[in-house]
């Protein structure tokens, strides 16, 4: 599997929107443990099956989880190609920041 190193402007937006809910959170944790169905999903919440669809399609339109049919059931699961490309682009965000936070240190050494 080869994981795309960059993504786009609305990429980012769509991931980091879909992550911004707690529940859906927790479904990602638990699609990447394991596949999950839709109504064993909608079972753990306090919220109708059709409020969990809805989570679910937030994710699967930003990439975080895949939904595919086995039967009349709809199975769920994390998709991990994403979870790590939001990683490198939050692990570019840090390195920005150490950096500045070294050039700081010198400046501050120089005193």
């Amino acid at each position: 599997m080869v994981v795309q190193l960059a993504l786009s402007d609305d990429e980012v937006d769509r991931t980091f929107r879909a992550l911004a809910d707690a529940t859906r959170r927790d479904i990602v944790r638990r699609t990447l443990a394991g596949e999950e169905t839709v109504s064993r999903l909608a079972a753990t919440y306090d919220m109708s099956f059709a409020a969990v669809q809805k989570h679910v399609a937030v994710l699967e339109g930003a990439g975080l989880v895949t939904k595919t049919p086995r039967g009349r059931e709809r199975i769920v699961r994390g998709e991990p190609a994403r979870i790590r490309q939001a990683q490198l682009l939050l692990d570019q965000y840090e390195k920005i920041a150490r950096a500045r936070i070294e050039r700081l240190d010198v400046l501050l050494a120089e005193e």
